[in-house]
């Protein structure tokens, strides 16, 4: 089984993550819109209010992971040591990826895009499941 190609599909096809988040040994978890570009291997994106809890977070431990949420079937990408911080991209900058993945977000950014902050998740490592079957793991 191909396992690049297979992280490839599921990460064009599904359209949120679960992102965890640890502080004080306390986990907090949500779900987030995301857009990955093929370009940037090891780059994921999203977006969130500036004054968002999970901005404060991030400032005290920029340590994350996540887990792509399939909507049919078990196939998944997990990222268990992530790290994330603030992206030099704006939402405008990636408005079309996300807007492809997600066509509903372009109300979003039309109405909340200057308050929107991008944010930008490297990780070099993924767990990938197909099916039960299947499972594998890259690295980019």
């Amino acid at each position: 089984m191909d396992f690049v190609k297979e992280f490839d599909r599921i990460m064009a096809e599904q359209t949120e993550i679960a992102l965890a988040s640890c502080i004080d040994r306390a986990p907090n978890v949500r779900i987030v819109n995301f857009c990955f570009k093929n370009d940037s291997k090891g780059i994921l994106y999203f977006s969130t209010f500036g004054d968002n809890q999970k901005v404060s977070e991030f400032v005290k431990d920029a340590s994350v992971a996540f887990t792509t949420i399939p909507h049919e079937g078990n196939a998944h990408v997990r990222v268990k040591h992530g790290m994330v911080k603030k992206s030099s991209h704006t939402i405008y900058d990636l408005s079309a990826e996300f807007i492809k993945k997600v066509p509903d977000y372009a109300i979003t950014i039309e109405q909340a895009g200057k308050h929107l902050v991008l944010y930008e998740i490297e990780f070099h490592e993924a767990d990938v499941t197909v099916d039960f079957e299947n499972v594998g793991s890259i690295t980019l």
